[in-house]
């Protein structure tokens, strides 16, 4: 029996089975796409998600690659970089999405992830043990199956009518998500309202020529946008005429170009395109994240605008929260309810960026009473603590977990602190709970198979020893051991006697 399938090859899926491999368990990924996706949904990583690939030892491929930028702003008001952000990485980088999805596909083979191609998911039922779900394949243009490998054991696996049993599934399958639709799990919010388009493509027209139309255009349409993407290519953004009746269909070339004209009075010459695609306003979130052996995570679990470029943060988060806890499930180790944990921290979480991606669509409107606000928004974001309190959010370096412990650190991440021999989140590839001991007198004896203990000092930290999860949040904080007793069995199971 596999130990979980995960449904969708995205940013989400392939975190969430490259964690659970660190921990050994076997994850088998089923994407029904052939080939990956070449359209540029997201373009970059922000604060919380560029700690999450440091702390897997993963960042340095992602910097060789992508290109750092100051911190964006909220609805597009652009403010100075707040000071004293508190985050060793207080910068947005640029990468394409495709990029991301590549280099967490090679991360997940590297650690022996089993990527099954051109497999959708077209069915599921759970019992009381397992999740059994069934597989359709993808044709190819000639009619041979693709996706059809051979196991070990010589058996097909990824053919019509297969069928795979599993202890969990994990739906990160898009906000059209075949799992949680099969699940039932309610999808409430606020339905599309408007259809934006999106491509890359060449554009005859002089760059300067280009550049002073976008601005003129966007003085009323900030959605609006044509700016180079590099290569000679350009990034098109341009509202739709009206709602798609199937929004999985890509709008044509011509749909494109007579919308250009529609909204700029031209369409800049554009030819050759890389690829289209489309996006709504749509706003939701799943009612809930579990359903027995059935998890969601990622777009799946919630969709938004695309205001502050959060969805794929989001979800790399999403994984990155749940993998350690599920992996611990697995393994025979997780305390009572922590796999439920995975809701009621992610679930609130998803809500607020749900929320502020409303605030900044309003925000974005140039009728009079939202430009008004606008306005007082942008006067507000000149005092420091307003414009961090916003860039937080964005960045999510401000989230904070419910742990019932008043101290300030409990229920954060920890930022990567300088230590005496080297820094912290180098010693968290592993994906293990560690304690930071400065005082040298405590011991993680009975949980040394799932937590490291590292004695050191840091200048950057002012209490005596901090208890981190796999994800990097703050567990406890003190200086007693019998105070750390009691907290460890809280998230790390019963300690071995």
């Amino acid at each position: 029996m596999i130990d979980v399938i995960i449904a969708g090859c995205g940013p989400t899926g392939l975190m969430l089975a490259s964690e659970l491999r660190l921990h050994g368990v076997h994850a088998v990924v089923l994407e029904k796409e052939a080939k990956p996706s070449p359209v540029v949904r997201s373009l970059g990583l922000h604060a919380r998600s560029i700690e999450v690939m440091d702390q897997r030892g993963l960042l340095d491929r992602f910097l060789a690659l992508g290109t750092k930028y100051p911190v964006a702003g909220f609805a597009g008001i652009h403010k100075p970089t707040p000071e004293r952000l508190d985050t060793a990485h207080g910068y947005i980088l640029g990468i394409p999405q495709p990029l991301t999805d590549r280099l967490l596909s090679e991360h997940a083979t590297e650690v022996g992830v089993d990527i099954r191609r051109g497999c959708e998911l077209v069915g599921l039922s759970q019992d009381d043990d397992a999740v059994t779900v069934s597989i359709g394949t993808e044709r190819s243009a000639s009619g041979t199956s693709i996706g059809t490998e051979r196991s070990a054991s010589g058996t097909s696996i990824g053919t019509d009518g297969t069928q795979l049993r599993a202890r969990y599934l994990v739906g990160c399958d898009g906000g059209r998500s075949t799992v949680r639709k099969l699940l039932g799990v309610a999808f409430p919010g606020e339905p599309t309202r408007r259809d934006t388009l999106l491509g890359e493509m060449e554009v005859a027209e002089d760059p300067a020529t280009v550049a002073a139309v976008v601005a003129e255009v966007r003085k009323t349409q900030l959605m609006f946008g044509v700016g180079p993407s590099g290569d000679g290519v350009y990034r098109v953004v341009v509202p739709a005429a009206g709602l798609a009746e199937d929004r999985s269909v890509p709008p044509t070339f011509e749909e494109i170009k007579r919308q250009l004209r529609a909204t700029a009075g031209t369409d800049f010459g554009v030819h050759s395109p890389r690829w289209l695609s489309r996006f709504s306003d749509a706003t939701r979130q799943a009612e809930r994240y579990r359903t027995g052996r059935v998890l969601l995570a990622g777009d799946a679990a919630h969709v938004h605008p695309p205001m502050g470029g959060q969805g794929l943060n989001l979800g790399i988060q999403d994984a990155f929260n749940l993998g350690w806890k599920l992996a611990a499930e697995i393994n025979g180790w997780a305390p009572v309810g922590l796999l439920d944990s995975y809701h009621s921290e992610r679930h609130p979480v998803a809500a607020a960026v749900l929320d502020n991606t409303r605030a900044q669509t309003v925000l974005m409107s140039v009728e009079p009473g939202p430009a008004a606000v606008r306005r007082l928004v942008s006067e507000l974001m000149d005092f420091e603590e307003v414009n961090r309190y916003l860039t937080e959010k964005i960045i999510a370096i401000g989230i904070r977990y419910d742990f019932g412990d008043e101290h300030p650190l409990v229920g954060r991440r920890l930022r990567d602190v300088e230590l005496k021999r080297g820094r912290l989140y180098r010693l968290m590839h592993g994906g293990r709970g560690l304690l930071l001991d400065q005082t040298g007198r405590l011991s993680v004896a009975g949980w040394a198979d799932r937590v490291d203990h590292v004695v050191d000092v840091s200048e950057e930290l002012d209490v005596p020893a901090v208890l981190l999860r796999p994800d990097g949040h703050v567990a406890w904080v003190g200086e007693d051991q019998a105070d750390l007793l009691s907290q460890l069995p809280r998230w790390f199971g019963a300690g071995a006697s």
